[in-house]
This record gives C-alpha cells, structure tokens and sequence, in this order.
C-alpha cells in the first residue's frame, strides 16, 4: 500500500476537528506524485529523441543517402526529417510546459486541468507519431510503385505484374503497415499508458477532494 493510500485511510479514521490538515496533506501527496509523473513523461521523450537521433545517425550513411539519391527522394527525406524534429521538439516542449504548470500549481481545481492537458498532450504526441509514420511508409511506397512501373531501368521492371499481382502485393504491403503501427502504438501503450493511468488515477482522487 502506497503513502497515499494511507493517508486516505487515516483521513476518514481521524477525528472532524482536523479536515483542513487532512486536506492539505492528501492535496500535496497528489500534488507531489503527478508532477513527478509528469516529469517523467518529459524525461522519457528526451530520451527517445536522443535514442531516435542516434539510430537515424548510425544507420543513415553516405551508401543510404546514395541510394535516396539514386531514386529522387533524398529532398523528400530530407524535408521529412526537419518536419519529423521541428513537430517532435514542440511535444518536448509542451511536456516541459506542463511539468512547470504542474509544479506551480496550487490550487486542486488548476491541478486537475494540467492533468487533463498534460493527458491530452500525450494522446496527441502518440497520434502524431502514428500519422506521421503511416504517411510516410504510405508515400514512400506508392512512389516506389510508381517507379517501378514507369522506369526505363530494366532491373526494376523485369518483374511484370497483371492486375492480381498487384493487388496481392498492395495488400500485403498494407498488412506490414498496419503491423507496423499497430507495433508502435503498443510500443507507446506500454511506454506512456502506466503513467496516464496513474495520472487518471490522480484526477480522481482529486475529484473526490473537491466533492
């Protein structure tokens, strides 16, 4: 059982001579555990930037942007990467923000907002990193098709495909996709889900308060 936990216990056991004390410290406790939650959230994605920057740099080399070269998407990718980190700096901006709102705040009622906000912002961060990944695999892929189909490189159109094929290779190729981002979406449920829950625990605990 946390320290919470039993401080609510000891809440309702004490006598009403002492509600405003009893108040404060299960206030600060809440107060206490969501701004560490929230702190958290921003250390998590610092880290998963600097993770990100350094595989990209580990595995983008003269041979990789050769090949992107090689097929005109070497501008494509490099205007992915400064939307993909311009977009990603501003979620690591929004957690910062909500971590210091959080650590300021002192009334229950503002508390429960930058819980609700500091949730949503991480909902959305999770929803960018979906859509941002599908597109880009999307248009990546179709353009590949494109060339495939229209180039005069006898390398990529030895392959002749009939209707079926493509379909059969369309969907496949939409299954991988959907895999995919159904890895990554599990991957940030795990990563983020236990502590919005907890934070969700919290503005209910804090409802309960203000009732």
């Amino acid at each position: 059982m946390d320290e919470l936990e039993i401080l609510k216990k000891d809440w309702k056991k004490q006598d009403a001579n002492y509600p405003k004390l009893s108040y404060a410290q299960i206030y600060n406790m809440l107060w206490k555990k969501s701004s560490s939650i929230v702190k958290w959230i921003f250390v998590i994605s610092v880290l998963e930037l600097f993770i990100s920057t350094f595989l990209s740099l580990l595995f983008t080399g003269d041979d990789y942007w050769e090949q992107l070269e090689k097929y005109n998407l070497k501008q494509f990718a490099e205007v992915l990467f400064v939307i993909g980190y311009t977009i990603t700096f501003f979620f690591i901006f929004m957690f910062y923000r909500n971590y210091k709102k959080i650590s300021a705040t002192d009334d229950a009622a503002t508390l429960m907002q930058n819980i609700l906000r500091t949730r949503r912002t991480v909902k959305y961060y999770i929803a960018y990193v979906l859509i941002y990944n599908g597109l880009t695999a999307i248009v990546v892929f179709s353009y590949m098709i494109y060339l495939h189909i229209n180039s005069q490189d006898k390398t990529l159109t030895k392959y002749s495909f009939d209707t079926l094929d493509w379909i059969k290779f369309i969907g496949a190729g939409l299954m991988v996709l959907t895999l995919f981002l159904g890895l990554i979406w599990l991957f940030y449920r795990l990563l983020y889900g236990i502590l919005l829950k907890k934070l969700h625990k919290n503005y209910k605990e804090l409802k309960k308060l203000e009732m």
